[in-house]
């Protein structure tokens, strides 16, 4: 996990022929190195420039006429910016600048997690840019792989982010830092992804505010929220934390490799970037957890109120129900009364008795008042 040395890496001589892509990688119709007319650039080169002690001697509008320049001078760089590249594309630059199979692999399927690969004397590095959408509410991220040789940088992205133009418009203002050679680009680059996360972790920052927020105020939405930004942290950490054995491996062979003192001075500070950035988003993960839990926890106390409401509220209609009834079993005594003596028979001998009404009352009476007791020692009244 070094940069590569500028003394190792075997360049077709100016006198051997071009190579080219095997027939069935590349579409017949079209050569990917090539420009169209009009002098646009071909294929998915965003922009190829070539560089001489800091300063740019030439912008070539295909890979081929920057294969040639770049043969040409021997004492120059070049930089190759590529935009989801077809496979005759990388395979034009596999061919002219040795790169191991392995790693044009990875570069045309992409989807791979960030990491530092040595293959002979050229570099392969893997970064995750990201950025953040306010609107969404999401983290955007994109795949960037660099190749780093003796005398060329080759930048493959897979996605929007970063915006690599900012990046060469900085270097190009520096001659002094892009004099340093291919390894002061990488460093570059290194820096501007790291500084893409700084927006980022400001805006999960401020969506677990929110979040907290919304959790003591019981919002029953914020649970989905919680878990959608808990895949947005562990995405981003995927993204942040090999970064941090990355630069440290970088470090590590300065010695080794004789890396420039300013440029040891830069990638220093990269890394604390990184590991602070690392820090924050393990902190983010930490947090959206514990905020989960407390969060189930409120759920579970608006749960268990809710149920012991309902059980006091069929409490409450339970004794209501006990009255009405009791009241109702009461006055249902004489009313039954009433009615055996309202049929008037001819043989009822109360009906001709001369104690039969206060009789029929004195039951009635009876009768509601032993119900009252009853009712009244059961605690239904």
């Amino acid at each position: 996990m070094t940069l590569p040395s500028r003394r190792h890496n075997r360049r077709r001589r100016p006198d051997e022929p071009e190579p080219t892509a095997p027939p069935a990688a590349v579409d017949a119709a079209v050569d990917p190195t090539v420009a169209p007319a009009g002098g646009a650039r071909g294929g998915s080169v965003v922009e190829a420039s070539l560089y001489r002690d800091g300063r740019k001697v030439s912008s070539p509008t295909s890979l081929s006429e920057t294969f040639r320049q770049l043969r040409e001078e021997p004492d120059g760089m070049a930089w190759i910016g590529l935009q989801r590249p077809s496979e005759g594309e990388l395979l034009s630059l596999a061919a002219e600048f040795d790169l191991h199979e392995l790693a044009v692999e990875d570069a045309m399927e992409a989807h791979q997690r960030p990491k530092l690969e040595r293959y002979g004397g050229t570099l392969f590095v893997v970064l995750r840019a990201a950025r953040y959408l306010d609107a969404q509410e999401e983290v955007d991220f994109a795949e960037l792989h660099v190749f780093v040789g003796p005398d060329f940088l080759i930048t493959v992205r897979h996605g929007a982010a970063p915006d690599l133009s900012v990046v060469r418009r900085r270097m190009e203002d520096t001659p002094e830092l892009l004099a340093l050679g291919p390894e002061a680009v990488l460093y570059a680059i290194l820096d501007a992804v790291v500084d893409g996360y700084a927006p980022v972790v400001a805006g999960v920052q401020n969506d677990i505010d929110e979040i907290e927020t919304e959790v003591f105020r019981g919002d029953p939405a914020v649970s989905r929220r919680i878990y959608e930004l808990s895949r947005e942290v562990v995405e981003f950490q995927r993204a942040t934390r090999p970064l941090v054995g990355m630069l440290h491996g970088l470090m590590a062979g300065f010695a080794k490799y004789g890396t420039e003192e300013e440029l040891q001075r830069y990638l220093r500070d990269v890394a604390d970037h990184v590991t602070h950035t690392s820090e924050r988003v393990d902190g983010f993960r930490q947090a959206l957890t514990e905020i989960l839990t407390v969060n189930a926890t409120l759920v579970t106390q608006q749960q268990n109120a809710e149920m012991r409401a309902l059980a006091e509220a069929g409490f409450e209609q339970n004794e209501e129900i006990k009255k009405i009834s009791s009241w109702a079993a009461i006055l249902f005594a004489p009313t039954l009364v009433g009615t055996i003596y309202g049929m008037n028979f001819d043989h009822m001998p109360e009906l001709h008795w001369v104690y039969g009404y206060p009789f029929a009352i004195l039951l009635m009476a009876v009768v509601c008042s032993s119900l009252y007791v009853v009712f009244k020692k059961r605690d239904w009244l």
